[in-house]
C-alpha cells in the first residue's frame, strides 16, 4: 500500500498541486510510525484556501489528511 501511495504522490497529487494558481514551493516529508507532514507554500492565502484538501479526504488508499492549516510566511533561507 505504501508503494501505491508514493505512485499517487508522484504522479497526481504533486503535479496537481504544482500546477496550483499562485504555489511556490511544496515539501512531503517521508512518514514516521505512519504519520507523514507535508506542506506547501502559496503566494496569497486565497491561493491556500484554493488548492488544499478538506481534513478527512483520503485522496489514495491508506492515505487520510489529518489536518489542514494556514500560517503566514513570517521569513525564509536558501542555501547561498
Amino acid at each position: 500500500m505504501l508503494d501505491q501511495a508514493q505512485k499517487t504522490l508522484n504522479d497526481e497529487i504533486i503535479p496537481m498541486v504544482s500546477a496550483a494558481p499562485g504555489f511556490v514551493t511544496g515539501y512531503w516529508l517521508e512518514p514516521t510510525d505512519g504519520l507523514g507532514v507535508s506542506f506547501a507554500v502559496f503566494d496569497t492565502e486565497e491561493h491556500a484556501h484554493q488548492t488544499a484538501p478538506p481534513a478527512g479526504v483520503s485522496p489514495t488508499p491508506g492515505v487520510t489528511i489529518a489536518s489542514v492549516e494556514f500560517r503566514p510566511v513570517t521569513a525564509s533561507a536558501s542555501a547561498p
